[in-house]
């Protein structure tokens, strides 16, 4: 099993930045892609962006793409979102996911776990 726990949510002014992080713990040696998925009030949970084991390859989804950046530390078991020109638009809860699985895909269904979320609101 493999414990997921993203930190570093908050209040934002618009055009602010916000980096969230997220150590695994437990079965980490598992672990291949891992991504960041999204959640606004009334919306379905969204794909935001994924990242090889390598950290060599990435992938945005179009409303961040250019804004938001996904890095990992194995060493420490860490991946980040740092998030740029924040919008009113991204405010939702943020979820870490982290996949067995080599291969770098948007789907939920394709990632294994999952942590609790963090919120993020980004003010007018």
């Amino acid at each position: 099993q493999v414990l997921l726990v993203e930190s570093g949510g908050g209040l934002v002014q618009a055009g602010g930045p916000l980096r969230l992080s997220c150590p695994a713990s437990g079965r980490t040696f598992s672990i291949n892609t891992m991504g960041w998925f999204r959640q606004a009030p009334g919306k379905e949970r969204e794909f935001v962006a994924a990242i090889s084991r390598s950290g060599g390859t990435t992938f945005y989804a179009d409303s961040v793409k250019g804004r938001f950046t996904i890095t990992r530390d194995n060493a420490k078991n860490m991946v980040y979102l740092q998030m740029g020109s924040l919008k009113p638009e991204d405010t939702a809860v943020y979820y870490c996911a982290a996949d067995r699985s080599v291969r770098l895909l948007p789907r939920i269904g394709d990632y294994d776990y999952w942590g609790q979320g963090t919120q993020v609101t980004v003010s007018s």
